[in-house]
């Protein structure tokens, strides 16, 4: 079994940076791709990002592309979601989540976290 927490998130103002943490227990890390999704009250679990188990191929949504960066350290069993120059849409709930492939759809994970909070100030 794979357990996921994130953390990192807080209130920040627009412009601000903020780095999110994923981190994993449980499962061979190295194996799974991590994607980062998030959900603002009262839309869908929206696509942010996305790493492969070797962390050679990642996947960017065009809202976050260029302001947004996903990494990984299998030998931390952690992914980081390093975000710039927020924005206010960017407030939501972030979750990580663990799949067999990189993918940008919800339905191509198994394993999720709980879910960190960032909210950017306008």
């Amino acid at each position: 079994q794979v357990q996921l927490v994130e953390s990192g998130g807080g209130l920040v103002q627009t412009g601000d940076s903020l780095r999110l943490s994923c981190a994993s227990s449980g499962g061979t890390f190295s194996r799974y791709a991590v994607g980062w999704f998030r959900q603002a009250p009262g839309t869908a679990r929206d696509f942010v990002a996305a790493i492969s188990g070797n962390g050679v191929n990642t996947d960017y949504a065009d809202s976050v592309k260029g302001r947004f960066t996903i990494s990984r350290d299998n030998a931390k069993n952690t992914v980081y979601l390093q975000m710039n120059s927020l924005k206010s849409e960017d407030s939501a709930v972030y979750y990580c989540a663990v799949g067999s492939q990189l993918s940008s759809h919800s339905l191509g994970y198994v394993y999720w976290g709980q879910g960190t909070l960032v909210t950017v100030s306008s």
